[in-house]
């Protein structure tokens, strides 16, 4: 945080949107709390995403157009008493009520972020399911990006 705060949080979100000027096309992108603006962006705006794991955060859809992209999946993962998704919840809903290719999952607790082992907000029962989740996911969204 110390360092977005040094380099501003547009700034940080545009060097994370450039970081992916190397990568295919044809990917899924994550983000992690600050990292969902650009992963969120990323899938939204650049042509061939697969998807977008967006997790412990989500931006209205309206950030970055008038709807989430046909055939690109969409997963949100966060603690439905986290404090900090609170103000990001109805974004989510909305998202998922506004495409066919998206999922929320909510985990019981209220943790920011709770799927970091090397944090002290770590928790390991919804940090497993997620896990999981985000594994199998990439391997999901093949059928939802041919249509």
């Amino acid at each position: 945080m110390a360092h977005v705060e040094q380099v501003g949080f547009g700034e940080a979100a545009a060097r994370g949107v450039r970081a992916a000027d190397a990568l295919p096309r044809d990917v899924v992108y994550a983000g992690f709390p600050l990292g969902v603006t650009a992963a969120q962006q990323l899938a939204r705006t650049r042509g061939g995403a697969r998807g977008a794991l967006l997790v412990h955060a989500c931006l209205p859809v309206s950030e970055f157009g008038a709807a989430w992209p046909e055939g690109v999946a969409v997963q949100v993962h966060a603690m439905e008493d986290d404090p900090f998704f609170t103000e990001d919840a109805d974004a989510a809903r909305a998202l998922v009520a506004g495409s066919r290719d998206a999922e929320l999952f909510l985990y019981p607790g209220d943790r920011h972020p709770f799927a970091d082992r090397s944090l002290t907000s770590y928790e390991p029962g919804a940090a497993g399911l997620f896990t999981q989740r985000a594994i199998e996911f990439p391997g999901s969204v093949g059928d939802a990006h041919r249509r």
